[in-house]
């Protein structure tokens, strides 16, 4: 059966939770008055210096990449620009500029903040002066953008990665919160932590580190593991879709297909995909499906929205000439309409952290290589994440479902417009008895919400 995603092929809407066209006090303002542990966190990861290049070839000035930048990250659904550190980076009203200009877009602006990573390597965290410069630095740099991302934490914490731990860093990491909680209300950091630290999200004043989100570095590398298989393996490996649901609420997390996943010879997200050109476009739409549908907040790396397929590199461009590609287009579309989907439905993101907001439907078909959960919140209508990454149809499959009624297929990563194949539930499925026959289209994730 044929079918067409639901959500048009317009240019993004901002949705009232995070307007744009606001002032930069207005949105300040905003951010102030909300949770960003319950709101919808949409990060479009940039390295300021290889996003885009002048007509000469140079790199663009901060003026140069807001104007060329923000619309497109507004347009494609983002909530965040993520801002990597580059040299030179030393304009700072520059930089102001395009936080302002981002702010009125509804864009908030996050920045590596770099730091504490130099200042550890040389001082003791355990002196005053230092900390207080570093708290110091954290409240100026907080007094321009949203929020900071901190990698390397775990050489913070421990002396030689794990020789011993370092109580003055774990100070020093609750004194900066503490001084952001005060004195910076929503703004938010994030932790690149590699180890199993307990508390890394928990609150300072309750014994935590304070971060507000850590980056879920085990799920990238699981899932992109997954994703790199032969579909007749996978089966085998089960384990690595399912095992991060049984700590994804021990803390907030992100979901980082970042930077860190195309650099080192690991190419782009696209040439890790198992199989040929069709299956690896495919492989990848639906990897987009389950991560937006998959509980944490989500990072993407530039050029991976349009299935960028050279490696990165920080001496170049993006290989914006593939958005000619119907299908390159198609994975860019495909973003927009799950960060709007994602936005505008508050089951896909305002339980993140919490297990009553996850329940899986289908956990163990290895044979069929189907991963099916529901996502809910108070308030709003459930959401039946179901995800088929074997290049056999399923069809008829018998989907457990929890309510019953009409179920509106609301997103098929295998969408015509997204250049799948088509095929797909016709609009919805009927619900009786506990489960629906659904069909399942190869190498895609659809998403069911219910109608009642």
């Amino acid at each position: 059966m044929s079918t067409r995603s639901v959500l048009p092929a317009v240019p993004f809407i901002p949705v009232p939770s995070l307007p744009a066209e606001r002032s930069d006090a207005e949105y300040r303002a905003h951010r102030a008055s909300v949770d960003p542990r319950r709101m919808p966190i949409s990060i479009y990861q940039v390295h300021p210096g290889s996003w885009d290049r002048a007509a000469d070839g140079g790199t663009l000035d901060w003026d140069q990449l807001a104007e060329r930048l923000i619309p497109y990250a507004a347009n494609l659904g983002f909530t965040h620009i993520g801002l990597m550190a580059t040299d030179g980076d030393d304009d700072e009203e520059g930089l102001v500029r395009l936080v302002d200009t981002a702010h009125h877009a509804g864009l908030g602006v996050l920045i590596d903040w770099t730091a504490a990573n130099a200042t550890v390597e040389v001082h003791d965290l355990g002196k005053r002066e230092t900390v207080n410069l570093l708290v110091d630095d954290a409240l100026r740099w907080t007094g321009r953008v949203d929020g900071l991302h901190i990698g390397a934490v775990a050489a913070m914490l421990y002396r030689d990665y794990g020789a011993g731990t370092t109580w003055d860093a774990v100070e020093f990491l609750r004194t900066l919160h503490r001084a952001l909680a005060a004195e910076r209300p929503g703004v938010f950091t994030i932790a690149d932590e590699t180890t199993a630290w307990p508390g890394v999200t928990l609150p300072a004043d309750q014994g935590g580190l304070g971060f507000g989100f850590k980056s879920n570095l085990g799920w990238a590398h699981d899932t992109l593991q997954y994703f790199a298989r032969d579909p007749a393996e996978r089966g085998r490996h089960h384990r690595e879709i399912t095992f991060g649901i049984g700590y994804a609420f021990a803390g907030t997390f992100i979901l980082p297909l970042g930077h860190d996943e195309v650099v080192g010879g690991r190419g782009s997200l696209l040439a890790r995909m198992a199989g040929d050109d069709w299956a690896q476009l495919a492989n990848l739409r639906a990897l987009y499906g389950l991560m937006w549908g998959h509980p944490g907040k989500k990072l993407l790396f530039m050029g991976q929205e349009f299935a960028q397929r050279r490696a990165w590199s920080n001496t170049r461009a993006l290989d914006w000439h593939l958005r000619s590609s119907g299908a390159h287009e198609g994975v860019r579309n495909l973003v927009r309409d799950l960060n709007r989907l994602y936005r505008e439905r508050p089951a896909l993101h305002a339980s993140d952290g919490e297990i009553d907001g996850f329940e899986w439907l289908v956990a163990d078909d290895t044979g069929s290589c189907v991963f099916a959960w529901l996502r809910r919140t108070p308030g709003a209508a459930p959401f039946a994440v179901i995800a088929n990454l074997s290049p056999v149809a399923r069809a008829p499959y018998r989907l457990p479902l929890p309510a019953a009624g009409w179920w509106r297929e609301i997103f098929n990563s295998d969408a015509e417009e997204y250049r799948g194949t088509g095929l797909g539930n016709g609009g919805g499925v009927e619900a009786a008895n506990g489960a629906a026959w659904v069909t399942l289209p190869p190498l895609a994730t659809i998403m069911l919400e219910h109608q009642g």
